[in-house]
């Protein structure tokens, strides 16, 4: 599959390592082929997918700047599976920030979405909507339990 469209990250000089540390972090993912202007050399282009998502990760020969304006989202089904991406996504230097989000050793922001916020953010009670949105600004890593607690109006 080729795709039309797909969402390129620049690196310096680590675009195989960090696309082949994604593919081994999310399930579904795939490296799909590098691009070398020698055959032994390092690679420039790389594609890659995603949990099915299309991605090329580019080395640019300088340094690049990763933000928050830029970040991939991973939904995750239960606190199992948000404790264990968030883990591994740590390995090897990177960062808490705040509110699901993380920074990767190659400073690449992930927002880490247990799939019960959106759920409760988007529910038609507002005070409750507001209250599980109020219990996540106060934490790093989502804890499922304590959101929903909060979303049901219980004290911690």
């Amino acid at each position: 599959m080729n795709p039309k469209v797909r969402t390129c990250i620049a690196f310096k000089d680590q675009a195989e390592e960090a696309a082949r540390f994604y593919v081994s972090v999310i399930p579904d993912s795939a490296f799909e082929s590098a691009f070398r202007r020698e055959p032994d050399g390092p690679a420039v282009l790389v594609s890659f997918t995603l949990a099915g998502a299309p991605y090329q990760a580019l080395n640019m020969g300088r340094e690049t700047i990763h933000n928050e304006n830029f970040s991939i989202s991973v939904m995750t089904k239960d606190q199992r599976e948000t404790d264990a991406l968030w883990e591994k996504l740590l390995e090897g230097g990177g960062a808490e920030i705040q509110c699901s989000w993380l920074k990767d050793r190659f400073g690449v922001r992930w927002q880490i979405v247990p799939e019960a916020l959106p759920r409760m953010f988007m529910d038609q009670d507002r005070a409750a909507a507001g209250r599980a949105f109020q219990a996540m600004l106060g934490m790093v890593k989502i804890d499922i339990a304590a959101v929903e607690a909060a979303f049901r109006g219980e004290s911690p």
